[in-house]
């Protein structure tokens, strides 16, 4: 007996649910080989960015106050989830990239193994940038990293899956939540992250992600007075006047810059949105 094809809905993902647009709109995306594979993808607005920052700033708490190791665990689970689904994810990358079958694979493992890499991290972040400090008094001093907040991210526009995970696992691993701006080339590839996160313990909101334009969502989270820090990597040319609206209430800007993706990120780069915090405490007898 012959059955339809279950053609599949790509929605957004905020606060750990998966809601079509506010407005309705959607775009098609066709394949990057020429093929005639069509996929519609819900185009994210205003309102909806604004609800993905109330959801990352709930989440905050939660995820910040987990400790480190834990957080690494779940990094690691999703490592765990997109190796199980490897081989959709490969070809999704071609759908979205026009990538041959073997380099395809190349990122997607590269993807699952970068995970792995900063899952490992988690817990050893704070004994590289942490310090104890010498005081002139009966006092114990340190000074710890603690996550910025939430952190607005435009995905590069040059990786559809390995930078990608690589601006997210760096922004969430030391305790941020972030909104993600998914590539425009690829948000088929961002969407099916999201669904692999889902299943990966991830308390809901932690990371939220929309599909449309850069040109769109990147100044809506820009001048957004919740958001507390924004990586530019996916802004393009157009950083400048992004930069400039941060500085409303003094977020925090990653620049763009060339980057190679297939190089997993140094402690530094992890650290970049996160502050320094020194708790005295006196001495017991």
């Amino acid at each position: 007996m012959a059955r339809l094809d279950v053609r599949k809905t790509w929605k957004l993902w905020i606060g750990g649910a998966f809601p079509r647009s506010e407005s309705g709109r959607t775009w098609e995306v066709t394949a990057a080989d020429g093929s005639d594979e069509v996929a519609n993808v819900s185009m994210a607005s205003r309102k909806d960015t604004r609800d993905a920052v109330v959801a990352a700033r709930k989440a905050v708490g939660p995820w910040s106050g987990a400790t480190a190791y834990n957080r690494g665990q779940i990094l690691y689970r999703a490592a765990e989830m997109l190796e199980s689904r490897r081989d959709t994810f490969v070809d999704e990358v071609r759908f979205a990239t026009g990538a041959t079958a073997r380099a395809a694979a190349d990122e997607v493992d590269a993807a699952i193994d970068r995970w792995v890499h900063v899952a490992g991290w988690s817990d050893k972040l704070a004994a590289i940038d942490g310090s104890a400090n010498p005081v002139a008094g009966p006092y114990f001093d340190f000074t710890l990293p603690e996550p910025t907040g939430v952190v607005g991210v435009l995905a590069p526009q040059d990786s559809a899956l390995l930078g990608l995970v690589t601006v997210v696992a760096r922004a969430i691993v030391t305790g941020n939540t972030c909104v993600v701006v998914a590539s425009a080339q690829a948000p088929t590839v961002a969407i099916s992250l999201a669904e692999v996160l889902a299943t990966s313990d991830l308390p809901a909101g932690v990371v939220n992600v929309l599909t449309g334009f850069a040109d769109e969502l990147g100044p809506i989270l820009a001048s957004h007075m919740d958001v507390n820090a924004i990586d530019l990597a996916g802004a393009g040319d157009d950083w400048a006047a992004l930069e400039a609206a941060a500085a409303d209430n003094l977020k925090r800007v990653l620049r763009p810059a060339a980057t190679d993706w297939g190089l997993d990120p140094v402690p530094a780069q992890m650290l970049a949105l996160t502050e320094s915090k020194t708790v005295w405490h006196p001495r017991g007898m």
